[in-house]
């Protein structure tokens, strides 16, 4: 491919990454095909939360906290916002993860599978039940205590850490385990949403979120009037996100609701961008034709999966690290984990997760089975289901973002919160792995014996996330 050079004007041969060099054949390319693994953002995210852990019990602990609790402030004239570096990042950086999962349920929905009422009933009986049964478990242990608040904490799963479990167990798992996972796993966000938004919300400041109720209604106009260009909506996003902030709703629901409205149909079909696209077709491609070109075949894919698409890497590799990062950081000395035993908090968060998640999961997936109202995914069985409603108990990025909603921060409780969370996520992830692979094996389709086992064919791997 010709690429510039400095000794003339183009030059053919690899661009850098594919070149020889040392830092592209040694950094660059290996980098490059670990994120294209559908596992990496997981691992990023597992990397990131150890990271975390050992600073906070490290020498430099003090380091950890000072960090994090720097007072960062925006100042436009008059009006100014000041918070401290980790709620910029739960706030602010959190909302491109809300957006993403916005545009995840809206796919599901609209052409995904939640679209077929008989193949949705079943994720989203197992999904309310994975909701309900860790609530109430928690909840009897701590009713009337001072962990009271903390019943939303183990409803929640944690995508990124389900599924890239499902995606290190390989070709084990059948895809259709993995898509009734991340239905689930939608779903479950859809609920743990609505607790943040109706249980998890400060005073309420009726006029801000009249505001923003104005800016949803400006971007239903904005629709209804066919403008495509994407800084409009950013702009009215960012109004959106504001007025969220200021009335007392969790601003991460500005997200949510903007992912929501984002449009998963595109303007044009393909073949009708096709053959619009020769009738254009000129003898020499100028600039204004190509960005004619480009608007057509952009236009061919649904707004929302080419802004997923785009926001994948960067929630995956850096907003969902960062969360990671500023929260998992937990001081484990001091007599932390022996008060933690023993605290009806951090016990309620791991029975949640780890005992509640697979009952709940279970239990309401047999009744509509049962009920005949849905079916078991194809090639799913009963022990497999087991090991997905195990790995849905991983409840660690938002069950995290709900401690801190739930608790004064530093406070012993969202200490007590933080630790439940690591063990019955890490309980759960190691058991779901081995359920899951357990039951992969008893019910691999058996190959005959005179015809050996076929190559796989290359596939393109998934996006993270």
């Amino acid at each position: 491919m010709p690429t510039p050079d400095r000794d003339g004007p183009w030059r053919t041969g690899p661009i850098w990454i594919a070149s020889d060099r040392p830092l592209a054949r040694l950094v660059a390319r290996p980098v490059k095909n670990f994120l294209k693994v559908e596992a990496a953002g997981g691992i990023v995210l597992f990397v990131a939360a150890v990271a975390a852990l050992v600073w906070a019990n490290s020498p430099w602990s003090e380091s950890y906290e000072t960090l994090w609790t720097t007072e960062v402030v925006l100042e436009v004239g008059r009006f100014s916002l000041a918070e401290d570096l980790r709620h910029w990042i739960n706030d602010g950086l959190m909302v491109l993860f809300f957006l993403v999962v916005g545009m995840e349920i809206k796919y599901e929905i609209t052409t995904g599978e939640l679209r077929d009422p008989r193949a949705a009933v079943v994720p989203i009986a197992a999904a309310a039940g994975g909701m309900v049964v860790p609530a109430v478990i928690y909840a009897s242990l701590n009713a009337g205590g001072e962990g009271a608040a903390g019943w939303g904490i183990p409803m929640a799963t944690d995508i990124a850490f389900a599924l890239g479990v499902v995606a290190l167990l390989g070709r084990r798992i059948p895809a259709s385990a993995r898509v009734f996972l991340l239905s689930l796993a939608i779903v479950d966000d859809i609920g743990a949403i609505a607790v943040i938004g109706v249980f998890y919300t400060d005073d309420l400041s009726l006029g801000w979120l009249a505001a923003a109720g104005a800016g949803v209604l400006g971007i239903v106009a904005l629709r209804r009037m066919r403008v495509w260009s994407f800084y409009p909506y950013l702009l009215v996003g960012g109004f959106i996100w504001l007025a969220t902030y200021q009335s007392g709703v969790h601003a991460t629901i500005a997200g949510v609701v903007v992912g929501l409205l984002t449009p998963a149909k595109p303007l044009l079909d393909e073949a009708q961008a096709r053959r619009r696209a020769r009738e254009a077709a000129p003898d020499r491609l100028d600039a204004k034709q190509l960005r004619k070109f480009q608007f057509l075949l952009g236009e061919s894919v649904p707004v929302a999966e080419r802004i997923e698409h785009s926001l994948h890497p960067w929630t995956s590799y850096v907003v969902l690290p960062l969360f990671a990062l500023a929260n998992a950081g937990i001081y484990l000395g001091g007599g932390v984990l022996a008060d933690a035993s023993s605290s009806a908090v951090t016990v309620g968060i791991v029975l949640g997760l780890v005992l509640g998640k697979i009952v709940g999961v279970l239990l309401t997936s047999w009744l509509a089975v049962r009920l005949r109202l849905g079916r078991l995914p194809t090639g799913v069985s009963w022990p497999m289901l087991s090991g997905l409603a195990m790995l849905a108990g991983i409840g660690f990025t938002v069950s995290l973002f709900i401690a801190g909603l739930a608790f004064p921060s530093g406070s012993l409780l969202q200490a007590d919160a933080k630790v439940g969370i690591l063990v019955g996520s890490v309980v759960a992830a190691l058991v779901g792995a081995a359920v899951l692979w357990l039951g992969a094996r008893r019910h691999r389709p058996e190959q005959p014996a005179e015809a050996p086992e076929p190559e796989p064919a290359r596939e393109h791997q998934p996006e993270p996330g």
